[in-house]
């Protein structure tokens, strides 16, 4: 099977999204797309699976031009895509979740839980997946709600996968179990589209790669011929620099004291038990570890998102235990959260009403019960600007943007206001590599500039190219407080447990 699109062009008001595209992928490949955010990828992806229409230009499949006007069209020739967001039912098991749309039917006109629940079993055991069909997705690690995902195009009979950030919300672990599957898909015969900002893994997982650039293909490369900062400069259209450059500073006062924290999680399990840290001015504390070791709760916890059961916390020598998100961001602690669409955006809004979403009572924005609307779509314009979100206006909602310009708009606004101190969760998941160079400039200067800095990442080569200090979470305990320069080796087995 060959997927082919041909000049393919899309626009939305004045805005170019594709422009004159070319590309294609085969049965048994694993095509790379690289591009900035807003760059046309997923633009392009919806033309391929019907969720828009092209401008002009052709989609061919086995030489035969296809036109689709809706995604069952696209489904029904063989193309599905797992989203960055997944789309599932939580409440809904797993096999619930695969049929939804697409039920099998028994001859009393009922749902065939049976035989979809063996199909499941079946496509989960050819693959590998690993996937329990009677389990609710709720209860699913992300990893295995990812697979889930899979398993729903696969018993649709696609033939060309789409993968849009596909480990974007992974731990390293999973990413390997994820490139595993990958391969194992490419090897039954399965074409594949592999989207993603992260240059090594494009290197490591792909056979050929397309770089997008403002719309427009830019370049193909041979992965075993190419260098994360080649394909960063086609990327960008510059040089970057890849390498943090980070002065030491010595720290100054504690701004912030945890003392034997214990938080309960939502299955009313300690997630956080007897954890202790303090954070200085003018350092960058890394939280390193697998995710969901109780870094998610500790966060919620010093954010006031979540009530803790015992301990304190200390904020400038204030006892701060349990004040609410709003005392918390008052005293000058902003957060930049790890989940974006649920706890950094309302969708809904348009940016100039998310940028003011946590300041809209302030005096620059309100007076008595009056939104200023002019100076609110100032800050719009200004934090656009400057953190390059890209959109046809303020105006726009947060819900038309890509996940890495809603990652910069998110960090935009936190970062444009007054801070002491900064907590940071996952600030570059989704984002390109140039963004990710500012994003990380903009943290190091903060620094720099006397505020203090926790940052919680799953990417440990961020915690380690950024941080001051590391401490290591494994089971809701800090089992390692390290410098640095450790060995990023004896991290990882901090990170499972194992201390030397």
């Amino acid at each position: 099977m060959k997927i082919e699109l041909k000049e393919i062009s899309k626009s939305f008001g004045p805005v170019a999204a594709n422009t004159k595209i070319n590309l294609s992928v085969s049965s048994g490949e694993t095509l790379g797309l690289l591009g900035e955010n807003g760059a046309g990828k997923t633009t392009l992806m919806n033309i391929l699976t019907g969720l828009y229409k092209p401008d002009s230009g052709q989609v061919l499949i086995k030489g035969q031009q296809k036109e689709f006007s809706n995604p069952r069209d696209a489904i029904k020739n063989g193309i599905g895509m797992v989203h960055q967001h997944f789309m599932l039912v939580p409440v809904f098991s797993v096999s619930e979740n695969v049929i939804l749309g697409n039920e099998p039917i028994t001859a009393l006109n009922r749902i065939n839980l049976k035989e979809a629940r063996e199909k499941v079993l079946n496509i989960s055991s050819k693959y590998n997946l690993d996937v329990d069909p009677d389990e609710l997705v709720e209860r699913l690690p992300v990893g295995v709600q990812q697979r889930v995902e899979i398993i729903k195009i696969l018993f649709r009979n696609a033939e060309l996968l789409i993968f849009d950030e596909p480990t974007a919300v992974l731990t390293p672990q999973e990413v390997s179990d994820f490139f595993r599957i990958v391969n194992s898909l490419k090897n039954s015969g399965k074409a594949i589209i592999f989207i993603t900002h992260k240059l090594h893994e494009v290197i490591q997982i792909c056979d050929r790669i397309n770089v997008l650039r403002r719309g427009e293909v830019v370049g193909e490369v041979n992965p075993k011929k190419t260098s994360n900062s080649e394909l960063a400069e086609l990327m960008v259209g510059r040089s970057v620099n890849l390498n943090t450059k980070r002065k030491k500073i010595d720290p100054g006062d504690v701004l912030l004291k945890v003392k034997n924290l214990q938080v309960i999680s939502d299955k009313k399990e300690k997630a956080v038990s007897n954890v202790n840290l303090k954070l200085h001015e003018k350092e960058i504390l890394g939280i390193a570890g697998v995710q969901g070791n109780g870094q998610t709760e500790f966060i919620e916890a010093l954010t006031g998102l979540r009530k803790i059961s015992s301990g304190e916390i200390f904020y400038f020598d204030r006892n701060c235990t349990n004040f609410t998100p709003r005392k918390i961001h008052q005293m000058g602690i902003k957060h930049i959260p790890e989940d974006r669409q649920k706890q950094g955006l309302i969708n809904e809004f348009s940016i100039t009403e998310n940028i003011v979403l946590n300041t809209y009572y302030e005096a620059d924005f309100s007076k008595n019960i009056s939104l200023n609307w002019n100076n609110a779509r100032s800050e719009a314009t200004r934090v656009m600007k400057k953190f390059d979100v890209r959109a046809n206006s303020e105006s726009s909602p947060a819900n038309n943007l890509s996940g890495g310009n809603q990652q910069k708009l998110v960090i935009g606004r936190e970062m444009s206001r007054k801070i002491n101190l900064l907590i940071a969760s996952q600030p570059t998941r989704g984002v390109d590599v140039g963004s990710i160079e500012y994003i990380h400039g903009q943290i190091i200067a903060a620094r720099n500039a006397g505020i203090g800095v926790l940052l919680n990442s799953t990417e440990l080569e961020e915690i380690i190219a950024l941080s001051d200090r590391i401490v290591v979470f494994f089971e809701g305990k800090i089992v390692a407080e390290l410098p640095s320069n450790t060995d990023p080796k004896i991290i990882g087995l901090a990170m499972a447990g194992v201390v030397t």
